[in-house]
């Protein structure tokens, strides 16, 4: 999408699936060498899985925590989870539908039948444990976190970064706006947002709110239109809406917004 040539090669990402307690302490390596059964023992806990993606030269990088849209972690997100890897981070896409199976539709109606099934509270939760996962990584900047999502994820991120306090930075791809917007005093780090300008369930009045809201609260509210694109703009597994353009322009915006956010923690 973008001709921009990032510091690694697609080559030189590590990837591996996790799984980790969700609001519980996160274990460590040194507790599961002293326990015979810490592998085979079932866990209490709700569990959130993925997948990681990490440059693998040797250092530490910001974390970046990944948020699929209604469709589940389908292999589009994969692929933009890997380009951000390229970008010199270590990226954590969690199942947002783990409480139901960890399933993943191309069907819409199937993708809104699972999206009224999660609750905001249990996602929330699980994020903190995301955050609380990455902290235990050797090769991940502890606390210099930040969130990125699409969709049902770029609602749920707008309203994590107003519950995390130490997350540097926030991008959401045409969510639906957080209500109330009074919840926007609690934004804890800059937001981007990258509106549909042809989107017509968050149109050009909503977006007037949320930085009108940003202003009244000091809050770093930036927002991207791209006119006459629709919603998905950036989802090149719909033909119907990929707009490759506005994608890569999209793209460019947050790859800058992300280094201008995480430039003092490099």
């Amino acid at each position: 999408m973008s001709e921009r040539v990032p510091p690694f090669l697609l080559a030189q990402i590590g990837t591996n699936a996790v799984r980790f307690p969700s609001g519980a302490p996160m274990p460590s390596i040194s507790d599961a060498s002293v326990d015979p059964y810490a592998k085979s023992r079932l866990p209490k806990e709700v569990q959130v899985e993925g997948l990681l993606f990490w440059p693998q030269e040797k250092g530490t990088y910001p974390g970046l925590i990944v948020l699929h849209d209604w469709w589940g972690l389908n292999v589009q997100i994969k692929d933009l989870a890997d380009r951000l890897a390229c970008e010199g981070y270590t990226v954590l896409v969690p199942n947002l539908y783990g409480r139901q199976g960890g399933m993943v539709t191309a069907n819409a109606e199937v993708a809104e039948a699972l999206m009224a099934r999660v609750k905001e509270t249990d996602l929330l939760q699980d994020l903190v444990s995301c955050c609380d996962y990455l902290n235990t990584r050797d090769h991940v900047k502890r606390n210099i976190h930040g969130v990125v999502g699409f969709g049902m994820g770029a609602s749920l991120a707008i309203r994590f970064a107003c519950h995390r306090k130490l997350l540097r930075s926030a991008v959401a791809f045409y969510g639906k706006i957080i209500t109330p917007l009074s919840l926007l005093k609690d934004l804890h780090c800059p937001l981007l947002y990258h509106h549909a300008g042809a989107d017509e369930s968050i149109g050009a009045e909503q977006v007037g709110q949320l930085q009108q809201a940003g202003k009244e609260y000091n809050k770093r509210v930036e927002i991207k239109t791209y006119e006459g694109v629709p919603h998905a703009f950036c989802n090149d597994m719909l033909p119907d809406v990929y707009h490759p353009q506005a994608a890569a322009a999209a793209w460019d915006g947050t790859v800058e917004f992300l280094q201008d956010c995480f430039k003092a923690c490099r």
